[in-house]
């Protein structure tokens, strides 16, 4: 028993590498999923598929070529027999766009440019002066938070340690770690005061506890 069980271990480590010698088990299609920006010719340039590739090699290095891509946040590989890579993409999503040599370019949550088109992957996005990630980073939180006041953020911009957004013409002031809880009280006292009539320029959630409100900007 234990001798058949050591062959057929034997059969099953070893024969991919006997059977990856054969024309038939080369690499032949690589398909690539989960693309919504990127150009997957750009993509398929980057990853280490050679014409003499079998579909038994280590796709660890193709995983990891793909990581490396700008706008991919990770990125798997599997094999479909008997010739076809299948690599599965996830992008960065963009949450701001910021002007860089004369251009919009999309931002991610880490502050690292992404090569997308802003008019196609973030036409409706905050714009930042500068890729902060400090900026980027409460950006996520709040779109995460609440997707209908991050929609309404014409941009954002670091005061210190802290993010001033902007909305409609006002300003609200976050600490740059502010989570749900935070943003949903501002957004309330914010329609409390639309439903009052009380006018009012800047909405200030940096204490604990409490939103300040004023009626002229600090």
């Amino acid at each position: 028993m234990l001798a058949a069980l050591a062959a057929a271990g034997a059969l099953w480590f070893g024969l991919p590498p006997l059977l990856g010698r054969l024309e038939f088990f080369r690499v032949r299609r690589l398909e690539i999923r989960g693309l919504r920006n990127l150009d997957a010719e750009v993509l398929a340039r980057a990853l280490p598929i050679g014409p003499r590739q079998s579909i038994f090699d280590n796709l660890g290095e193709v995983e990891r070529a793909a990581d490396t891509v700008g706008g991919v946040a990770s990125a798997t590989a599997s094999r479909r027999l008997p010739g076809t890579i299948v690599v599965e993409v996830e992008e960065v999503d963009p949450v701001a766009l910021v002007m860089h040599r004369g251009q919009l370019v999309p931002v991610g949550a880490g502050g690292q440019f992404l090569p997308f088109d802003p008019t196609a992957a973030a036409p409706d996005l905050p714009l930042i002066d500068e890729a902060d990630s400090l900026v980027t980073g409460f950006l996520c939180r709040a779109r995460d938070s609440d997707a209908t006041f991050f929609s309404r953020i014409g941009g954002a911009v670091r005061s210190g340690p802290d993010v001033i957004a902007r909305v409609d013409g006002r300003r609200y002031l976050f600490r740059p770690d502010a989570g749900a809880d935070v943003i949903q009280a501002v957004t309330a006292v914010a329609q409390d005061l639309e439903r009052q009539g009380r006018p009012w320029v800047e909405l200030d959630a940096r204490y604990f506890g409490q939103v300040v409100v004023r009626r002229a900007a600090a």
